[in-house]
């Protein structure tokens, strides 16, 4: 209720002069942000002389800090949100205010953070309004939490509202030259000559929510690998970044294949240039999974208590492993989780290899053309 009285004080507005200073705004978290890659290429294409800057946690500024379409990168901390404390919210309300844009792109659904973009005293501050939320912006993009509807497409419709016309990009993360050179040297150093998968069964875990329900069991991963091993020949590389040593590790004891761990070795570039020359990357849903897809590799997203219509990747090479699961309205996010059981709601690693094998000969098929 005070949401919609506050949006009906501040009036909406279009777009009436080119801005020359922009901010996006989507702090958290990693596949979050890579998701948002899309809109930020649609902003840069509709505004390719502005100055462009991207507000984004440390926890997930490293995934973005090289993209093309941005000039710079504002570190709003370690928080998922800077603005749940009011030390903090004055903080970004000041580094909004001295940046002196001109527009505001934000991409969160918090209350907090559309007043906080209302008091940056920013001209045209575009934005969602899930629930009446948005109220602090001037350009409100409208949200039905119940709607399925992608995450990267909600992204691309505040863009459209900037722009007046409908604007589209997929989810990208150009891979870094100097990356690849330095993957080249690793695999050459563990004796990986031909094809290889990357896999990475950790993830669940950021800022703003726990769930480790999202990761597929190592048993049946593991399972899942050797399939894939003796079906293609291909070497099996298990990553992991902080925190992933358990996963890892124990998917590493029940493999019958060999294969070679990096745990905590790989920055975000490196991992994205590793992924883009495998066979393919193997993850759960998370962000690590949403970087390699972006990052042009053929990705294969395993999927639990979740909604590929709202969050697989935005990419045309994916291929996503699910069982219809029943979600509430607002998604994952509102959903329990607690008894989730993958043996019995998950897919089969028997139908999972079957699929990733025909994604793969498909893949080949294409190639060939």
């Amino acid at each position: 209720m005070i949401y919609s009285i506050l949006g009906r004080l501040i009036p909406q507005r279009d777009m009436t002069s080119t801005p020359r200073r922009i901010v996006v705004i989507r702090t958290c978290c990693i596949g979050d942000v890579v998701m948002a890659t899309a809109a930020l290429s649609a902003l840069r294409e509709t505004f390719p002389q502005a100055r462009i800057s991207f507000a984004v946690g440390s926890w997930s500024a490293a995934a973005i800090a090289d993209h093309p379409a941005l000039d710079a990168i504002i570190n709003t901390g370690e928080a998922a949100l800077p603005t749940r404390s009011p030390a903090e919210f004055l903080r970004f309300v000041k580094e909004l205010r001295a940046g002196s844009f001109d527009l505001a792109v934000s991409l969160t659904r918090s209350p907090l953070m559309s007043l906080a973009v209302y008091l940056s005293g920013i001209p045209l501050r575009a934005g969602l309004d899930s629930a009446g939320r948005g109220f602090g912006y001037n350009l409100r993009v409208a949200v039905d939490p119940a709607a399925r509807e992608h995450e990267s497409a909600i992204y691309l419709r505040v863009i459209s509202a900037i722009a007046g016309q409908r604007c589209h990009a997929y989810a990208n993360l150009p891979v870094d030259s100097a990356a690849q050179d330095d993957i080249r040297r690793r695999l050459k150093a563990a004796s990986v000559s031909g094809s290889f998968i990357v896999a990475h069964p950790g993830g669940g875990s950021n800022p703003g929510m726990t769930m480790d329900s999202k990761r597929y069991p190592s048993a049946q991963f593991a399972d899942l690998l050797d399939r894939l091993a003796r079906k293609t020949k291909a070497a099996l590389i298990l990553i992991g970044g902080p925190g992933d040593e358990e996963p890892v590790d124990a998917l590493s004891q029940r493999l019958n294949t060999p294969s070679i761990a990096w745990v905590n070795q790989l920055n975000f570039a490196q991992i994205a240039a590793l992924a883009a020359g495998s066979l393919c990357y193997i993850g759960n849903d998370t962000g690590m999974t949403h970087l390699a897809a972006a990052a042009g590799a053929a990705t294969v997203m395993m999927m639990g208590p979740s909604d590929p219509q709202r969050y697989a990747p935005f990419t045309k090479n994916h291929l996503v492993l699910w069982k219809s699961a029943a979600l509430r309205a607002g998604g994952v996010g509102a959903t329990p989780v607690s008894g989730w059981d993958w043996a019995r709601d998950g897919f089969s690693v028997e139908d999972g290899a079957e699929q990733i094998l025909e994604f793969l000969r498909a893949i080949e098929s294409q190639a060939r053309r």
